[in-house]
C-alpha cells in the first residue's frame, strides 16, 4: 500500500536527516521534490499546491527552524498537514437505524464486493442484519454474484430483479426488508465504463423515490486523480453522503485518496483495504497519513490482533506470563493468532520502522516460516508440547521426518519457543499485571493462586 510514494518520500526526508540546520533555501528545494513526488503519484495540482504552501508555512516557523532535529521536525509538520488535507471533510458518521445505503459509482470500481463489505461490517460493529439488493438490471448474473456474496457474509439477498426496472427492484427490495425487520438495505446500482446521462437520470430517480440515509460514491484507488473527477461528476447530479475508496491494498500511488479528501468537498468514509470480506476499515486521516509516509500504525495492528485472538485466550496467556509455565501448546496458538491477522509482510508494515525491513524479508518468506513452524509443533506430541524438555536428539529426528523439515528447522523453533518463554519468565509480580491492566484484562479476575505482588 503506497510503497511508490512512501518510497519517494522517505528519500526525500533522508536527506534532511543529516542536516544540521534547516534553512529557507534546503526546505524550498526540499519542498520542490516532495511536489515532484506527489505529482508522480498522480495527486490533483490544485490539491498539492494547497498541501505544500501549509508545509511551507508550518516548516518555516522558528520551531523548526531552530529545531535541534530539524529533519524529524520537518517531517512532523508533514504528517500534520497531509493529516490535515485527508481530514479536510471528515468527521462523524451515524448511519440511523434502519437505513438504506445506495452504491453509486462506474463499472469495474468494486461496488458489488464493497456492498457486501459494508453489510459485514455493520453487522460486526453494529449488530445490524442487513439485505443487499442487486439494481444492476443491465449485467449478466448480478444477483447471482449479489446472492453468493450475501451468503459468505451472513446477510439476506433480494431474490428478484425486475427487468429493465432498477427503481422498482430497489423499491421492493426496501420493502422486503422492512417486512423482515432488517436494520440495513444496501442498494447496488448499475455502473458505466463512462459516466453517460442515462445512467445518472436513472441513478437519480432512484435517490428521489428511495430517498436512502446515504449515497456513497465507490471508487478504485487505481484510477488517480482522475477520480475527482468522476466523483465531482456524481456529486454535481446525486448529492454524495461520502466516498468510499476500494481496493486499497493494490494502490502503490496514493492520487485518488489524496486527492479525493483534498478536493472534493466530500468525506471519505471507508476504505477497501483486501479482498476478504472484513477489509473493509472506516477512514482515519491520522492513521492514513501514517502510513502514506511509512510511519507505521499500531491503532491498525492493535485492531487486528483484537480480532484475532480471544478475550479468554488473552486472559489464559496473561497467567501463564505470571505463574509461568508458558509451553509449546501456548506458542503456537500465539503462531495461528497472528497467522488470522494477515500476510507477515502486511503486519510489519504496520510496525513503525519496520516497513523497510518487511519489504526486504520478503512477506510470502515470512508466512512460510511461520506455516513450518507450525508444521514442527503439530508433528509433536501432546506432552512433547507440554513438557518440552523431553525432546532429545531421536524425538527432534522423528519429529523432522513428521514435518518434512530437519533437525536443524527443530532446533530453531525451541530456541525461538525458550527465548520467548523467558520473556514471559519476566512478567512476574507487579511487571505482569501491570502488563495485564495494559491489555485490557483485570488480574483480580484470574486464579487466586497468582503470586501477590511483591
Amino acid at each position: 500500500m503506497f510503497d511508490r510514494i512512501t518510497d519517494r518520500l522517505s528519500a526525500v526526508f533522508k536527506k534532511l536527516t543529516g542536516r544540521g540546520k534547516l534553512t529557507e533555501a534546503n526546505i524550498g528545494e526540499t519542498l520542490r521534490e516532495v511536489r515532484v513526488a506527489l505529482l508522480e503519484a498522480d495527486v490533483n495540482l490544485v490539491v498539492v499546491k494547497v498541501f505544500l504552501e501549509g508545509v511551507r508555512a508550518g516548516a518555516l516557523g522558528e520551531a523548526v527552524l531552530g529545531s535541534l532535529t530539524p529533519g524529524q521536525q520537518f517531517v512532523g509538520v508533514v504528517q500534520r498537514e497531509l493529516t490535515a488535507l485527508l481530514a479536510k471533510n471528515a468527521g462523524k458518521f451515524n448511519l440511523p437505524v434502519p437505513a438504506t445505503v445506495m452504491l453509486v459509482g462506474l463499472q469495474g470500481s468494486g461496488k458489488t464486493t464493497t456492498a457486501a463489505k459494508l453489510a459485514r461490517w455493520y453487522s460486526k460493529h453494529g449488530d445490524r442484519r442487513a439485505l443487499l439488493a442487486a439494481c444492476d438490471v443491465q449485467r449478466p448474473a448480478a444477483r447471482e454474484q449479489l446472492e453468493i456474496l450475501a451468503r459468505h457474509v451472513g446477510a439476506e439477498s433480494f431474490p428478484e430483479m425486475f427487468t429493465a426496472d432498477a427503481v422498482g427492484t430497489a423499491l421492493a427490495a426496501r420493502r422486503q426488508a422492512d417486512r423482515r425487520n432488517l436494520d440495513l438495505t444496501v442498494v447496488d446500482t448499475a455502473g458505466r465504463l463512462q459516466i453517460d446521462e442515462p445512467l445518472m437520470a436513472e441513478l437519480a430517480e432512484m435517490k428521489g423515490k428511495l430517498r436512502p440515509q446515504a449515497v456513497f460514491l465507490v471508487v478504485d484507488a487505481a484510477s488517480g486523480q482522475e477520480a475527482l473527477g468522476v466523483a465531482e461528476t456524481f456529486h454535481g447530479r446525486l448529492g454524495l453522503d461520502g466516498v468510499i475508496v476500494s481496493r486499497l491494498d493494490g494502490d502503490a500511488r496514493g492520487g485518488c485518496i489524496l486527492s479525493i479528501a483534498g478536493g472534493l468537498g466530500v468525506p471519505i468514509r471507508f476504505v477497501g483495504t483486501g479482498e476478504t470480506p472484513d477489509d473493509l476499515e472506516p477512514f482515519d486521516p491520522d492513521r492514513l497519513s501514517r502510513r502514506i509516509l511509512g510511519l507505521g500504525d499500531v491503532v491498525g495492528l492493535a485492531e487486528r490482533a483484537r480480532e484475532a485472538f480471544d478475550v479468554r485466550q488473552a486472559e489464559r496467556l496473561a497467567e501463564k506470563a505470571v505463574k509461568g509455565g508458558f509451553d509449546l501448546d501456548d506458542f503456537a496458538e500465539q503462531l495461528r493468532g497472528i497467522k488470522k491477522m494477515g500476510r507477515m509482510g502486511d503486519l510489519l508494515a504496520l510496525v513503525p520502522g519496520m516497513r523497510r525491513f518487511a519489504q526486504e524479508a520478503d512477506g510470502e518468506g515470512l508466512d512460510r516460516v511461520m506455516k513450518r513452524a507450525l508444521a514442527i509443533m503439530d508433528s509433536m506430541t501432546p506432552d512433547e508440547r507440554r513438557h518440552p524438555n523431553l525432546i532429545d536428539g531421536s524425538r527432534r529426528r522423528r519429529i523432522a521426518v513428521g514435518s518434512g523439515t530437519t533437525t536443524a528447522d527443530v532446533n530453531r523453533l525451541l530456541a525461538q519457543y525458550r527465548s520467548m518463554a523467558k520473556a514471559f519468565d519476566g512478567l512476574s509480580g507487579k511487571k505482569g499485571r501491570r502488563m495485564m491492566r495494559r491489555f485490557g484484562i483485570d488480574p483480580s479476575k484470574l486464579d487466586d493462586t497468582l503470586p501477590p505482588d511483591l
